[in-house]
């Protein structure tokens, strides 16, 4: 096969396949990656943390719960600087043994708005910086057990939910 040039002055020959982008390359886990939440809480207690909330989460959490949301934010966040951005994170409070848990987390029932939890918490384990390595994937798997059990997820979903994992 030939290709003309675009100036038209000749042909020369098909070069063949191209060399795959970079960017386009197939993950390490292009066979899928499996996960089951086991509602264990693991991923809402432990060492104090930031779980990012969006005004759009904060107003349907303050809806759920019934009040305003200048109520909900002064009673359930707190705004950090980070990355030179303001941002707004749930409060998280000490916990006994657990360390510290999310202010939505409650032992023995679990996250107490599950149903319109910030996409931060949807999105676990499937944060860039979970899936980015193998090894990664594997520091996490150690203390969360949902991670390697239940269903396969795809790859395509793992990248799609990455994308949008609700973290800065």
């Amino acid at each position: 096969m030939s290709v003309s040039t675009p100036q038209g002055s000749g042909e020369f020959p098909d070069p063949g396949p191209r060399t795959p982008d970079p960017g386009l390359t197939t993950p390490w886990y292009s066979e899928g990656l499996r996960f089951d939440c086991q509602r264990c809480g693991k991923c809402c207690t432990g060492e104090p943390g930031l779980t990012w909330v969006t005004p759009d989460e904060a107003q349907a959490l303050a809806r759920r719960l019934g009040i305003d949301e200048r109520t909900f934010r002064a009673r359930y966040t707190l705004n950090v600087f980070k990355d030179g951005v303001v941002r707004t994170t749930l409060k998280d409070r000490p916990a006994g043994k657990l360390g510290h848990a999310c202010v939505f987390f409650q032992k023995g029932v679990g996250c107490t708005v599950y149903e319109d939890r910030p996409r931060q918490c949807g999105t676990w384990p499937f944060w860039r910086r979970v899936i980015d390595s193998p090894e990664s994937w594997a520091r996490e798997a150690e203390e969360c057990p949902g991670i390697n059990q239940g269903p396969v997820v795809s790859a395509a979903e793992i990248a799609a939910t990455a994308a949008d994992d609700g973290l800065p």
